[in-house]
C-alpha cells in the first residue's frame, strides 16, 4: 500500500481570508438570485440591455432558483476547510459564466466578476494539491485492486 499524501494548503493565510470573503459572497448572493428566482428581477420602468437581457432570461424559463441554490451550498461548503476543494471546483463553473457574462454584456459589473473569477482561480492554486490526483495516470496497484485482484477474470 502506498503511504498517503500529505496534502497542504499554498499560501495559507490568503488562501483563508480570500475563501472566506468567497464563501460570503457565493452564499449571500445565492440566496439574493433564489430570491429573484421567486420575486423576479429588479428591473427599472425602462431598463438598458442588462435589464433586457436578464428579463430574456426570465421568461426563458431559465434555471436561476438552482443555480441561486447551488452557489448557496457552495457557498455554504467552502467555509469548512475539509470541504473547500469541492466548494471551489464547484463554484469555477459560476465564476466563469459570471466573467464570461461582465466581460460581453455587462461591462459596468467588471468590478464584481473579475475579483469574482480571480477568488476562485487563486482558491484552485492555493488548493491544487487536492487536485492533484485527478490529473495523475492510473497506477497498476490501483488497477489491479479495483479489478478484483489478482484473480478476477
Amino acid at each position: 500500500m502506498a503511504p498517503p499524501e500529505q496534502r497542504s494548503v499554498r499560501l495559507p493565510r490568503l488562501a483563508f481570508v480570500v475563501r472566506i470573503l468567497f464563501a460570503v459572497f457565493l452564499f449571500g448572493t445565492g440566496i439574493m438570485t433564489m430570491g429573484f428566482a421567486t420575486r423576479g428581477y429588479p428591473v427599472g420602468e425602462t431598463p438598458d440591455e442588462v435589464g433586457q437581457f436578464m428579463i430574456a432570461i426570465e421568461k426563458t424559463g431559465y434555471l436561476i432558483f438552482w443555480v441561486g441554490l447551488f452557489k448557496t451550498i457552495a457557498g455554504g461548503l467552502m467555509f469548512f476547510p475539509r470541504t473547500t476543494p469541492l466548494a471551489v471546483l464547484m463554484a469555477l463553473p459560476y465564476a466563469f459564466n459570471i466573467l464570461l457574462y461582465v466581460t460581453f454584456f455587462a461591462h459596468k459589473y467588471l468590478v464584481i466578476g473579475l475579483p469574482d473569477f480571480a477568488a476562485c482561480a487563486l482558491l484552485i492554486y492555493c488548493y491544487f494539491d487536492w487536485y492533484r490526483p485527478i490529473f495523475a495516470g492510473p497506477t497498476s496497484t490501483a488497477t489491479t485492486e479495483l479489478a478484483g485482484g489478482d484473480d478476477a477474470l
